[in-house]
């Protein structure tokens, strides 16, 4: 069972020109304002949305009421449509056509299945009435039979991916923001700067934009071309990297991931690695160790030998060298006798006397 709470990609999705292609079914809340067509294979888009491309769904499409679609809407399955709905473009559906009062669709429409015209009561509204009124008379076993219908399949649709806009979100070119937590799945490709109360990311994504939330997790191997900013934490798996500068209160980073910016945490920066990289890099140093420990005898003694024989080695050269020096001339003791008081001469000016 989806939560409507949390706005979520799942696994694959893409983001291409003007279009996003989903890889499942998608469920639009109300208010919410999309400046891109879906493609999908079950959508289902609530009250007072605005989509500025087209709609196409594998299976069914349902339009709540007073919610404008700026393309064609198309359906390989069924279409609802709720009054004061509005198509900039052509309906073409598959199969049959339930549409409400005052639905207005620009270049006309086409159905090869049922065509009903009427104001149907919106879907949540009737699964709250019939709801009520089975409680109210008392058949849980019927109520309990009803959610299982609802919210459950033999074909286990539940498992299927989904896509999750929160009431009131907003997929722009340039953008992706929402008022609750995001999760991102893997191998998807978006574009637009992500703006979430929290941001969960699954691995081998890429996003060309940045991300501002108040906590961040990037798992593995995604690549962000932007700036990460979170008001809490952020932590970096390993294999990501980040064209940009991380600003948060603190940061947890994989030591192989890489950031082409800056990181600013004034609560520290951890480096993070697992059990086995630790394991890893430990075995060349164990290995070192082990081979010193494992020297034999002789080989240390040898070593020794050689350190002394060099040692002699230098100390002949030396006394070489003052066996073959230039003998003094006598001189040059003179010389060294005078400057050290023996036999000093000097001369007294204006007499020309010579004292010793």
């Amino acid at each position: 069972m989806f939560d409507p709470q949390t706005l979520v990609v799942p696994d694959g999705t893409r983001m291409e020109e003007r279009t996003i292609v989903v890889d499942g079914g998608a469920i639009i809340g109300g208010g919410t304002s999309i400046e891109y067509g879906i493609i999908a294979d079950e959508i289902t888009i609530g009250e007072h949305v605005k989509i500025y491309g087209e709609v196409s769904a594998r299976s069914d499409v349902y339009i709540d009421r007073r919610s404008e679609i700026g393309g064609t809407v198309r359906a390989n399955g069924d279409a609802h449509l709720g009054e004061f709905t509005k198509i900039d473009g052509k309906l073409a559906v598959a199969g049959n056509l339930d549409i409400g009062d005052h639905v207005s669709i620009k270049d006309g429409f086409e159905a090869r299945g049922w065509i009903t015209i009427r104001n149907p009561i919106p879907l949540i509204i009737f699964l709250y009435l019939y709801l009520s009124e089975l409680i109210r008379s008392g058949k849980d076993e019927e109520v309990e039979k009803a959610l299982d219908d609802l919210f459950s399949d033999d074909s286990d649709s539940g498992d299927a991916p989904m896509m999750i806009l929160p009431a009131k979100s907003r997929i722009t070119l340039s953008a992706i923001e929402t008022g609750k937590p995001a999760h991102i799945g893997d191998d998807c490709r978006l574009q637009g700067n992500i703006r979430a109360e929290s941001v969960s990311m699954g691995s081998n994504t890429t996003l060309f934009g940045s991300i501002r939330a108040k906590d961040i997790t990037i798992h593995e191997n995604c690549t962000v071309h932007g700036n990460i900013d979170a008001s809490g934490n952020i932590s970096i798996g390993s294999g990501n990297h980040v064209l940009g500068d991380l600003h948060a209160r603190a940061i947890n980073i994989h030591r192989s991931a890489v950031v082409d910016g800056t990181m600013d945490a004034p609560r520290g920066i951890v480096v993070e690695e697992t059990a086995s990289e630790v394991e890893e890099a430990r075995e060349p140093i164990a290995v070192e160790k082990q081979k010193e420990v494992g020297k034999p005898e002789t080989e240390a003694k040898s070593g020794v030998k050689r350190a002394k024989d060099e040692k002699h080695a230098r100390s002949g050269r030396n006394r070489g060298r003052k066996q073959f020096a230039r003998p003094r001339s006598r001189r040059d003791k003179r010389s060294r006798g005078e400057r050290r008081g023996h036999g000093q001469r000097y001369y007294v000016r204006g007499r020309g006397a010579e004292r010793r």
